[in-house]
């Protein structure tokens, strides 16, 4: 019987992990960017997707796109980052925008 005959194919699990830990790197790559940490949640985009939103300690905001909310929860988990319920009050707070928001807000509006 060769090793091939003995393989098993990655468990469901196996695949959330390795997801989760590369989304992981990308948010520890943003914090340290952004002051050192960062914060976030992590929200439904649709029945596909999930995105984190992060907030950095200076302000900065970006996110990052997972497959599922389970791999989503579990990158932030990974990450060490501390999450919030939703985007408002505190954590909305913190963001700081610059010209660039305000100038696509604004032709949102025109």
């Amino acid at each position: 019987m060769s090793s091939a005959d003995t393989a098993t194919p990655a468990t469901p699990d196996a695949r959330v992990e390795r997801r989760a830990k590369r989304i992981a790197k990308h948010i520890n790559a943003f914090a340290a960017q952004h002051g050192g940490s960062a914060e976030g949640v992590v929200e439904y985009v649709g029945r596909t997707a999930t995105r984190i939103v992060l907030v950095g300690a200076d302000g900065a905001w970006g996110d990052q796109v997972a497959p599922t909310y389970a791999v989503g929860q579990r990158a932030a988990e990974l990450a060490g980052l501390k999450l919030h319920d939703s985007f408002e009050g505190e954590l909305g707070l913190k963001v700081r925008t610059g010209p660039y928001e305000w100038k696509r807000m604004a032709g949102i509006q025109i």
